[in-house]
């Protein structure tokens, strides 16, 4: 079978490496180019051999190369230019998340993947946990009935002198809510088979980066769900540097239903749920991971052979609902449908 030819664009952030290892040992990936514009990088990258740049001009990686997919792991206000470059060429794209920063460039790449026919796929692995595969068969088996209220916690750390120095530079980041929310955005959805319908509010702002930084850092929101509950999220980088991302409160889930409560995070290996009528809690073994999922939707659907796994269609949902929400924040913004 021929093989699917990938190409890389971008490598300033770590998010790329997952799909590198995996698109590299896939049989039926093969990469055939690798572009990265900063200078800087290329070199750190060409000493340390974690991969072979071809390219230092994506346009020209995209007029001269054979390439069905182009891999989107740029700097985040960069990518939305890439990502609808890559599609005006007539390749499909998967991109880390976020894959664009605005409005006005998501439609666009929604309209061009739409006219031209192209999949668009992202790096929305927390469905691949096993944790939250879990979580999501509990909650659409009725474990904890009507879902009533969400809350989401998705606070990481800040990691002076170890995370991008772009987060921190004018104009690249693009916003907190849309760099990190769009996970659970995601996630809540694909656990609980609702829409969100409505921001209810939206805040942004900075707690605690490094003189100078133009980085805004915390996010929190609060959004109605198509059924009237509600979701409170922090999306905020405040967590403590020491501990990295091994906190039990890292990406954790708590949804509380008609029948119970239940309460799950991506680094814990269990669920905890409170039944109504019970008075102690069960706790339930993770399910079985899928290490990859995201790869394995996207080449499916690529080929035609879309399954129960991520979409295209989900993917520009939650990119849609990401960007709203960091707009209400941005310009204050309440009640504003979705």
């Amino acid at each position: 079978m021929e093989k699917t030819r990938f190409a890389f664009i971008g490598f300033q952030h770590p998010h790329i490496w997952d799909l590198v290892a995996r698109a590299t040992a896939h049989p039926a990936v093969e990469v055939v180019a690798c572009c990265e514009e900063d200078a800087a990088t290329r070199e750190a990258l060409a000493a340390n051999g974690k991969a072979r740049i071809t390219h230092s001009d994506y346009r020209v990686m995209l007029a001269t190369e054979k390439i069905d997919v182009v891999v989107v792991g740029e700097w985040f206000a960069k990518r939305g230019r890439v990502v609808i470059d890559a599609l005006q060429s007539g390749r499909h794209v998967l991109a880390d998340k976020p894959m664009c920063t605005t409005l006005a460039e998501y439609e666009e790449i929604r309209r061009l993947a739409t006219s031209r026919k192209r999949t668009v796929g992202m790096m929305l692995d927390m469905r691949d946990s096993g944790v939250f595969r879990k979580v999501r068969e509990l909650v659409r088996g009725g474990a904890i009935g009507e879902i009533r209220a969400v809350a989401l916690g998705g606070q990481h750390p800040l990691l002076p002198g170890v995370r991008a120095p772009w987060y921190h530079e004018a104009g690249k980041h693009g916003g907190t809510i849309n760099d990190m929310a769009v996970h659970g955005l995601d996630l809540v959805p694909w656990l609980t088979g609702l829409d969100c319908q409505r921001v209810v509010a939206a805040r942004t702002w900075q707690a605690g980066p490094p003189a100078g930084s133009h980085f805004r850092n915390a996010g929190q929101f609060m959004l109605e769900l198509e059924n009237g509950a509600g979701l409170v999220a922090d999306v905020s980088y405040v967590a403590p540097n020491s501990h990295g991302y091994t906190l039990p409160l890292y990406w954790r889930v708590t949804l509380w239903g008609s029948g119970g409560v239940l309460e799950a995070a991506l680094p814990v290996k269990e669920i905890t749920l409170y039944p109504e009528g019970e008075k102690t809690a069960r706790v339930v073994p993770a399910g079985e991971p899928a290490p990859g999922g995201y790869l394995e939707s996207f080449l499916a659907e690529l080929h035609g052979r879309p399954g129960a796994g991520l979409t295209a269609r989900e993917i520009f949902r939650a990119t849609e609902v990401a960007l709203k929400v960091q707009e209400a924040a941005d310009k204050g913004l309440i009640n504003t449908p979705l």
